[in-house]
């Protein structure tokens, strides 16, 4: 996807009628939530980033980006607990999506009464470990490196990247989901081959310890 993205360059992933279901639950996002595929019946789940096709992953990037802007427009949030570029770190992911199905489920029409206080204590909580997080990794709204990873005696040492400059936030969303999504549909691919009645077992090598890697991006 180019990195000069308008509306209309995310038309045929979202339903015609998302805007108005968007900004009655979100207020006035100022862009979509859900892909096409999203269901509004489903059951209410628990997201494991892990297992999440290509396909799924697309509906809660959306859905989850969506909300993290509105939650740190409506607490007046710094970037100091959400950075701009929470998407790159796995430990925001994690604790972001976590706290959103937690939402969601406080403000269930069918949920008591009183779970949204339950909700607020728990957002209290999660407030003190993103700063630390944030904190640790060093990021900061004008710029953003990746979260330092600790070698273990006998690994490879970890690769390290450079700082980067954030200078079109909503851009490198676009771009990081898109590369998302092309390592999910990946290894989709290569599942669906080894699946295959026609599939021959590859020649083993003996492995070197450092092979490529195949899984789905670990948020």
């Amino acid at each position: 996807m180019s990195a000069d993205l308008d509306r209309s360059d995310w038309q045929g992933l979202w339903g015609p009628d998302f805007d108005q279901e968007d900004d009655a639950t979100y207020g006035d996002t100022g862009h979509e939530l859900r892909s096409s595929d999203f269901d509004p019946d489903a059951p209410l789940r628990s997201i494991n980033w892990n297992l999440l096709s290509a396909d799924e992953a697309l509906a809660e990037w959306m859905d989850l980006d969506a909300w993290v802007d509105w939650l740190r427009k409506t607490f007046g949030l710094s970037p100091a607990v959400v950075p701009p570029l929470w998407h790159r770190h796995d430990e925001l992911v994690w604790e972001l999506s976590a706290l959103h199905t937690h939402w969601l489920s406080a403000y269930d029409p069918d949920s008591s009464p009183s779970s949204p206080i339950g909700w607020h204590r728990d957002f209290a909580e999660a407030r003190h470990r993103l700063r630390e997080w944030v904190s640790t990794a060093g990021c900061r709204l004008d710029r953003d490196r990746p979260t330092r990873q600790t070698t273990w005696p006998g690994e490879a040492p970890a690769e390290t990247s450079a700082e980067v400059e954030i200078t079109d936030r909503r851009a490198d969303f676009v771009r990081f989901v898109d590369d998302d999504l092309a390592t999910r549909r990946l290894v989709e691919e290569r599942a669906r081959a080894l699946a295959s009645p026609h599939h021959s077992p590859p020649i083993q090598h003996p492995s070197t310890g450092h092979g490529s890697r195949t899984e789905p991006h670990e948020l």
